[in-house]
């Protein structure tokens, strides 16, 4: 097993967790300020709206995945605030960010899809590199399976996935290796693109399909009665951004 603690300097510890979440946070916004440079919008708005969206994604993200795992903390209630210890749900993140960014841009009255557009690569890519900070601490894995299974896998995941006796399934690598994926089919498309949105809706649309396959694998999904809340959510962000999608083919989209 993988230590979680990269560095140990007497009682401050720093986990592998924060220093992917931190890497993911460093790459998604100097792609972003890349892909804001070559639309030609303002990085300066760029850059404060980012100021505002990270610490509110984090703390949506934490406070979703609190909010429905909250029997893990009611006995223990400032574990909550533990976030190397992992737990950030990518829906309560992106609900807050969408929040906190589309009021920033109201405000400014700027054009809120040609700033998503810019912005979605740089999650998806984020996602892909955070999801080696859920491997590093043993979650997001899947069921059970054989010893046959896993030796397809390089050893070093073997070795972490062999979990309570048994070796899982590596879902945080299925969504990893999606993520990247979409991210490249997203990144190659930016140049491309016919309409404002475009790339934010096929964000939505290909992260919320992948996620959907790879959610029924896992063990640890949060539940919304008999249902996987995080298929459930994925659903709505299909049907939602597909609708979306076409009527806005071939239009000029701008949201104030």
């Amino acid at each position: 097993m993988i230590d979680p603690v990269a560095i140990q300097a007497g009682p401050i510890s720093i986990h592998w967790y924060g220093i992917l979440i931190d890497t993911a946070f460093i790459f998604g916004v100097a792609l972003a300020y890349y892909h804001a440079k070559k639309s030609q919008l303002s990085t300066e708005h760029l850059l404060n709206m980012i100021i505002l969206i990270i610490p509110a994604a984090m703390i949506g993200a934490r406070l979703y995945y609190v909010i429905f795992n909250w029997k893990s903390y009611a006995y223990n209630p400032l574990e909550a605030f533990a976030i190397w210890h992992g737990g950030l749900a990518i829906h309560g993140g992106l609900l807050a960010g969408v929040i906190v960014g589309y009021l920033y841009i109201r405000k400014y009255n700027l054009n809120f899809w040609k700033f998503a557009d810019v912005v979605a690569p740089s999650i998806i890519l984020g996602q892909s590199i955070g999801r080696w900070g859920n491997f590093i601490n043993q979650e997001a894995y899947g069921y059970p399976v054989s010893r046959q299974y896993i030796s397809h896998f390089p050893v070093f995941i073997q070795k972490q996935m062999y979990i309570g006796n048994q070796y899982h399934h590596p879902a945080f690598l299925y969504e990893s290796l999606w993520d990247l994926a979409v991210f490249s089919f997203l990144f190659y498309l930016f140049k491309r693109k016919s309409f404002d949105g475009q790339i934010m809706l096929l964000y939505l649309i290909l992260y919320s399909a992948g996620r959907f396959f790879i959610e029924s694998l896992r063990m640890d999904s949060e539940m919304l009665g008999p249902f996987r809340l995080a298929q459930v959510i994925s659903l709505l962000l299909i049907a939602l951004s597909i609708y979306f999608y076409i009527k806005f083919s071939g239009k000029k989209v701008h949201i104030k």
